[in-house]
């Protein structure tokens, strides 16, 4: 009987209180969407590029390795490319390196750049950027 009595007593003021504090707060608005951020710009040190031979002439690739080195990019490896009849050299990327690469294109006066196409991801033997050499 006690425990009724003072049910009857204390919970309508407790209900009244929290219907109060309910009603008079302030909703915080909706959470703004997150934007797709952009990952942030590699340094020249953090990038690494393979250069690879497409259009045939022995030793392209080693001497483009050599410029890109001295351009402070890491050389991850030369090789040839899958086929050499490129037309024109390109540089290549994969994933979200697109700004790398459109930087490397300009630090080598390339015009052409590109997301993999025509190559597979193990070609550019873990690098994040390709130099293509083209005639």
């Amino acid at each position: 009987m006690l425990v009724t009595i003072a049910t009857a007593v204390l919970v309508p003021p407790l209900l009244g209180g929290v219907e109060e504090a309910v009603r008079t707060q302030q909703l915080a608005p909706p959470a703004e969407p997150k934007r797709h951020e952009r990952p942030p710009l590699l340094e020249r040190s953090e990038t690494s590029v393979a250069i690879l031979n497409g259009n045939g002439v022995a030793g392209a690739a080693a001497e483009s390795a050599a410029q890109v080195r001295a351009l402070q990019y890491v050389v991850s490896g030369v090789g040839n490319a899958p086929r050499a009849d490129y037309a024109r050299t390109m540089v290549m990327y994969r994933g979200d390196h697109r700004r790398e690469a459109q930087r490397l294109a300009k630090d080598l006066g390339v015009k052409r750049v590109a997301a993999l196409d025509g190559l597979r991801a193990r070609d550019l033997m873990g690098a994040h950027l390709a130099v293509v050499l083209g005639r």
